[in-house]
């Protein structure tokens, strides 16, 4: 029990460290719009001069085509796109910004687009499109060279400020994974044997201790998916493993089927009154999991 509540905290922390609640004002549409447009494409593979976003694309590609896809056109180099906009510190970075590494050696060789909370996303030469923590001390920290504000987004996140309000963030599985094992202190059994993860994937060892803690789990193919972000059904999983909720197969939902994987643990939440689904009848397994939206849940599961 008491090292299921303590993931419960751990959980929670990672909703507090992330936490971006939802403008309903249009105005802060357009940097929602940028950041769930470049997060439709988490997963796609990296191909040096790619330009596709299904066959691979490399990172200043990635950029301009998520830019395009909002209004704003960017140049095909990363260093054409440094070469806009208005410079701006790391401290006060917002949502929808341009930031560069260099990654070689020679130059600015890496750009990405800052998501709020200090992560980015990119696509990577190692994993594809994914998110990233500009403060990652492994790497990203010490290759971080600049950044550019290409175009101004209203309500957007500012680094370091506690007023600001930003655009809507989510947590990918691997980065959930690595802030659990960080909070509990999981020691990993090994590496993880998903055939999508491997051993020199950065949260690798946060994957495996995950697993093994019974916390997060694969799919049928053996793939952990460690650059999706989090569903609702998940979220129900971790929920009901976390508080110790009792199983339960009654639920009203009409999404939600009686054979359905997570139907135990969306019926505990349920019959724990901690969710009621939404007006449509249904209880949402795959919508992606807003930090604001777990937070209430673990605040109800207590």
């Amino acid at each position: 029990m008491k090292l299921k509540r303590l993931l419960a905290l751990g959980i929670a922390s990672l909703v507090i460290s992330t936490s971006v609640p939802s403008m309903a004002s249009a105005a802060t549409l357009s940097a929602t719009d940028l950041v769930n447009t470049a997060k439709n494409y988490i997963g796609t593979p990296y191909r040096y001069g790619g330009t596709s976003l299904t066959s691979g694309i490399d990172c200043s590609a990635y950029t301009q085509v998520v830019f395009k896809k909002n209004g704003k056109s960017l140049p095909r180099t990363t260093g054409q796109q440094y070469q806009q906009g208005k410079a701006v510190s790391k401290s006060n970075l917002t949502t929808g910004d341009l930031v560069f590494f260099n990654t070689g050696g020679k130059g600015i060789s890496h750009v990405g687009i800052y998501i709020g909370s200090s992560k980015f996303i990119h696509a990577s030469t190692s994993q594809g499109v994914t998110i990233s923590s500009i403060n990652d001390p492994y790497y990203w920290k010490n290759k971080f060279v600049g950044a550019k504000r290409v175009s101004n987004f209203a309500g957007t996140t500012v680094a370091g400020s506690e007023t600001a309000k930003p655009a809507v963030t989510y947590a990918t599985r691997a980065e959930v994974a690595e802030a659990i094992v960080k909070k509990l202190n999981l020691t990993a059994q090994g590496n993880p044997t998903y055939k999508d993860v491997p051993s020199n994937h950065p949260q690798a060892a946060a994957i495996a201790a995950v697993t093994n803690a019974g916390i997060l789990s694969g799919n049928n193919n053996n793939e952990f998916k460690p650059n999706d972000l989090l569903t609702r059904a998940e979220m129900a999983k971790a929920l009901s493993n976390a508080f110790d909720l009792s199983h339960n197969s009654s639920v009203p939902f009409s999404d939600v089927s009686s054979s359905y994987w997570a139907l135990p643990f969306i019926g505990a939440l349920y019959n724990e009154n901690v969710t009621r689904g939404y007006s449509d009848g249904t209880y949402g397994i795959n919508g992606k999991v807003k930090d604001t939206e777990l937070k209430l849940f673990i605040e109800r599961a207590q």
